[in-house]
């Protein structure tokens, strides 16, 4: 029986009789403990005011709805005319959906929404009254800022389109809500400027979206796997942002935005790579000093991707490229090293891999204290007892502590830095420039909706240099805006 009401009510029109639709809503949610119904006679005719417990503002929906509903009084010949004279003369609330069958009143009521009910009409009137407890507009956690905006997104998607409408005010700004998930029946809203946006990108996107048959939707992962190529890819074609500065710059390049509820992180369609590389930060300082830093996060990517590997190639294959020196340094230092180069050097990536996890996934206090211990093994008892040398644990650390100027490429930097660790380890010099063509074959072939993730460097736009390469003046980028192109 269960199954048949969750299968049935979906496309099932509102009963007249207020007892009947009482009774097939008790069915339907099995008289769950947060409905909350409130019997009522409003001018004569009987009422339920329906409402799920927790979800709405208690002071509210006590001055803007009951008080007026129990002191209305006029003369209605029907329920008809007592929901229209409420629709359209009494403004109790600004969002006032109407509902005709049970699968939207059970939306509306598990979404904030008062929903009153009358006994002979086969409609039902809500009321937005939302007040469930939601998390303060803070300072994202992933992408801070020196100079930039403090403000990021929160897991509420009506505060986050409050966000960029701040920001954003011109009338080509346009949101779009709509709900997707069987179960959850999750509010997502695609966000775009009418005026800067391609219409054939927003139609594959929007038909992409209708392709989604999932029961439930609770993070942006649930959706990016829809809106990326089938074909595998290194690197994500779509960027996900914090920043509500972030995303309106986006959107004057012509991107289109899916915020999600539930989750504070936006989904970009499409990303570029290099935008990896920029922060609000480069906007706010001057111009070469934005291209210093930016530089500098170019080189720590690699570092952080290639410097194990390579120290471990050139210290077992090509220690000619060695000064005598260094050269004896390193032969010194592993001389008493009971495990070879590579084994040494994969075992202390691992471990810092776990340390890490143990940090991200502990209570922040005990987080801590995990760091803080497995430093002083690693870095002090494991160097003064033989099993890791001095000179490996310091390339070690220069590589891991590169890889943080670029959170982003964070799971990328993980993974293939274990690779050409073991490709230099096993072939050399020449494994790692084989395994880094693929790398970069795969990149530049990797593209969302005919946009290449490697745009505007490949294909090559003169022009977008001035902030790929160097960051220019805004006296000179206001007289040319970068847009994202499709490949023609």
């Amino acid at each position: 029986m269960d199954m048949n009401i969750k299968l049935d009510y979906q496309d099932e029109k509102l009963d007249a009789s207020l007892d009947v639709k009482l009774k097939r809503i008790k069915e339907i949610t099995q008289e769950s403990s947060d409905l909350l119904i409130n019997d009522v006679t409003v001018s004569g005719i009987k009422c339920s005011l329906l409402c799920c417990e927790g979800m709405l503002s208690t002071s509210t929906i006590t001055q803007l709805v009951l008080v007026p509903l129990t002191n209305l009084k006029i003369t209605c010949k029907n329920s008809e005319e007592l929901l229209e004279h409420i629709n359209k003369n009494m403004l109790l609330s600004v969002d006032r959906p109407l509902a005709d069958n049970y699968a939207d009143v059970i939306r509306l009521i598990n979404s904030g929404f008062a929903v009153l009910i009358t006994h002979g009409s086969k409609q039902a009137l809500a009321f937005g009254v939302q007040g469930y407890n939601t998390r303060g507009i803070d300072e994202p956690s992933s992408d801070q800022n020196v100079t930039g905006a403090h403000d990021g997104f929160t897991e509420t998607v009506r505060t986050n389109m409050s966000l960029v409408r701040r920001r954003m005010k011109s009338p080509f700004m346009k949101f779009e809500l709509f709900i997707m998930g069987k179960k959850s029946h999750t509010d997502l809203c695609l966000c775009y400027m009418t005026d800067r946006v391609s219409k054939e990108l927003l139609g594959r996107i929007k038909k992409s979206l209708k392709q989604i048959d999932l029961e439930t939707i609770l993070s942006s992962g649930y959706i990016i796997p829809f809106l990326e190529e089938k074909k595998p890819s290194i690197f994500d074609s779509v960027s996900v942002t914090e920043r509500p500065d972030v995303l309106c710059s986006k959107l004057l390049e012509g991107r289109v935005a899916l915020m999600i509820d539930g989750t504070p992180f936006v989904v970009v369609i499409p990303g570029l790579f290099s935008e990896n590389f920029q922060t609000m930060d480069d906007y706010n300082c001057k111009p070469y000093y934005a291209a210093f830093i930016r530089w500098i996060k170019y080189a720590a990517f690699f570092i952080a991707l290639l410097l194990p590997g390579v120290y471990v190639s050139i210290a077992v294959y090509y220690p000619e490229f060695l000064n005598r020196t260094l050269l004896l340094l390193l032969a010194q230092a592993e001389e008493n090293a009971p495990l070879s180069l590579i084994t040494e050097s994969f075992i202390v990536l691992l471990m810092y891999e776990i340390i890490k996890e143990a940090g991200v996934r502990l209570p922040k206090a005990i987080g801590g204290a995990v760091s803080i211990v497995a430093g002083i093994i690693i870095g002090d008892a494991a160097v003064d007892s033989g099993l890791i040398s001095t000179p490996m644990l310091t390339i070690i650390a220069i590589s891991v502590i590169s890889g943080f100027v670029v959170p982003d490429l964070s799971y990328q930097i993980t993974v293939f830095r274990f690779l050409f660790l073991l490709s230099g380890g096993i072939f050399g010099l020449f494994g790692i420039s084989l395994l880094g063509a693929l790398m970069l074959f795969n990149v530049c072939s990797t593209e969302d909706y005919d946009y290449p993730l490697t745009s505007p460097i490949s294909p090559f736009k003169p022009r977008s240099m001035r902030d790929i390469i160097t960051r220019v003046g805004f006296r000179k980028m206001q007289h040319g805006n970068f847009t994202v192109e499709k490949i023609k």
